[in-house]
């Protein structure tokens, strides 16, 4: 129900955790990362490579069989992520860091970068990898793909979702 955070997929070792900054309300209503049909992260996810097939939001969980994880850096759902205010990312920091370094996965990927500008403190974050780590994890910048992200369509998502997911599959090794 609104008002309400998603449950976090996660487990130890996984490849990439997703971090949205947020859940939307659509997405907290229903109980399942990424819901509504504007949200193109399921579709991204897909293409970049990290899924055999688009999964729907409604089998979230299934993405922990493809090394993949989710959560939110902010637990309040918002119709918007600039409904947040400041001190909600500040007193979020600690317990999120500390739940990464909890699930240890290799790489954490921020869904945009307002959420990680707030956490790391840095004033300027660019897209893609970080030099620092976060919790232990290797850090990567991502667009959101929220269907208000108007300033990145589909391919250009889907081009930066796959430096990830190349990253990601190389480090296996």
């Amino acid at each position: 129900m609104a008002g309400e955070g998603l449950e976090d997929i996660l487990a130890p070792g996984l490849s990439v955790v997703f971090c949205g900054i947020n859940p939307g309300l659509l997405a907290a209503a229903q109980g399942h990362h990424f819901a509504g049909r504007s949200n193109r992260f399921w579709r991204t996810l897909h293409l970049a490579g990290f899924t055999p097939h688009e999964v729907p939001a409604e089998e979230d969980r299934s993405i922990l069989q493809f090394g993949c994880g989710l959560t939110a850096v902010v637990e309040r759902p918002t119709a918007r992520a600039d409904q947040l205010a400041a001190q909600e990312f500040a007193a979020a920091a600690q317990g999120f860091e500390q739940k990464i370094s909890r699930h240890a996965p290799r790489f954490v990927a921020f869904l945009g970068k307002s959420a990680y500008a707030a956490l790391s403190g840095q004033k300027v974050v660019a897209w893609g990898p970080q030099a620092r780590t976060f919790g232990g994890a290797h850090v990567w910048v991502l667009p959101n793909p929220s269907g208000r992200n108007l300033a990145f369509n589909l391919q250009q998502l889907v081009d930066a979702y796959r430096q990830l997911q190349v990253a990601s599959s190389a480090s296996k090794i």
